[in-house]
């Protein structure tokens, strides 16, 4: 599948990895609807509030992509939040809401877009790739920290689920990846002190720097247009082994 046309609706593209993967779509000629709890209007891309956690929300919101843009081709989830807090920590136990709304958002959130998406991706009716599903998981998935518990979970449920999804959708010619970003330079990263910034960076093997949100659109827009690629979870994180 080309970029060029494409039908593309992405989750959490008001900021970070979101919004630069909604930039560089459309500069490849995409056409995009922003969901986004969070208002990312003033731009050519569509955009929709939408809370990812609530189905009739993520309804409205996949009806106002397919009116705006003829259907959909394309489904990038990026919306996620980020939580630190230990199993046992100074003040108890972990908080059982804090790890509930954590599973809630950025696995069942991803789960209720993309289930939606592909029912509209089927209706396109090509003999392949009638649609291309990207997820965002994280080397949490796999190197997850202390403090991470909720984190981590939620993430590596994006990465269990990738095979399966792509074996459900296989029948429809919908392709299912995800990918695990490392450190990236995103706004909330930004807003730590320099030094901060730069013992993170310290930590990738090479190139030893924070990952730039362009570089996970572009891994985006790869997945996208290779047809041959599916069932797979990307890591993209300079080499780092988190510890």
């Amino acid at each position: 599948m080309q970029l060029q046309d494409a039908r593309v609706i992405v989750t959490g593209g008001a900021s970070g990895l979101g919004a630069a993967t909604a930039a560089h779509f459309l500069a490849r000629g995409a056409s995009v609807t922003i969901l986004d709890r969070d208002d990312a209007g003033g731009g050519p891309a569509h955009c929709v509030r939408a809370d990812v956690t609530d189905e009739a929300s993520v309804a409205a919101a996949i009806a106002f992509a397919v009116d705006r843009m003829g259907g959909i081709d394309v489904c990038v989830n990026c919306a996620g939040i980020v939580i630190g807090e230990k199993t046992l920590g100074r003040e108890g136990a972990h908080r059982l809401d804090s790890f509930r709304r954590t599973i809630e958002i950025n696995l069942i959130g991803s789960f209720n877009v993309l289930r939606l998406a592909a029912g509209e991706m089927a209706r396109n009716g090509r003999a392949e790739d009638n649609g291309v599903i990207v997820n965002t998981a994280s080397i949490a998935a796999f190197d997850g920290q202390a403090g991470q518990a909720a984190y981590a979970a939620s993430k590596a449920g994006i990465a269990g689920m990738t095979l399966p999804l792509a074996r459900d959708l296989a029948r429809n010619a919908i392709r299912v990846c995800a990918i695990a970003p490392g450190i990236f330079a995103t706004p909330m990263l930004r807003g730590l002190p320099a030094e901060v910034q730069d013992g993170l960076a310290a930590e990738v093997t090479s190139p030893r720097r924070l990952g730039d949100p362009e570089e996970f659109a572009r891994t985006a827009a790869f997945i996208v247009e290779n047809g041959y690629l599916n069932g797979e979870t990307i890591r993209l994180d300079g080499a780092l082994r988190m510890r």
